[in-house]
């Protein structure tokens, strides 16, 4: 599992206080990258394809604190692989997210297999069976 902190900003609360649904989804893309940097540096060569997101409970902005982002990989296909994620604020679980992520070739504008570098990468993160 993946554990990264993320910090909320002063603008990211709406007027009643609580973080805005699409602020939350740049947090939990902030801890993919973090993922990916440790294993390829600023420009991981895979996109996102398809976005699951659960809002499970409302999300607050306090000056100063640190929310922490759990990230695990539950499937590792040939193209793609998933990436669960869970921010987590006062010890509950606040969004739940299924990422699909996909290798791409950026010069072809396609999708392609994960090369055996990357599929090492992304399996350090994996889910344990049972």
């Amino acid at each position: 599992m993946h554990e990264h902190g993320v910090q909320l900003r002063w603008s990211d609360p709406d007027s009643l206080g609580h973080v805005n649904h699409a602020r939350a989804l740049s947090l939990l893309e902030d801890a993919r990258l973090a993922m990916a940097e440790r294993g390829f540096g600023a420009r991981p060569n895979v996109i996102l394809a398809r976005l699951e997101v659960d809002y499970l409970r409302q999300l607050h902005y306090r000056a100063g604190e640190r929310l922490t982002v759990r990230s695990w990989i539950p499937r590792l296909g040939t193209k793609a692989f998933t990436v669960r994620q869970e921010l987590v604020q006062d010890g509950e679980v606040a969004i739940r997210a299924d990422v699909v992520m996909v290798g791409f070739d950026y010069a072809a504008n396609s999708t392609r297999a994960l090369t055996d570098e990357e599929r090492a990468h992304w399996s350090r993160y994996a889910e344990p069976a049972g």
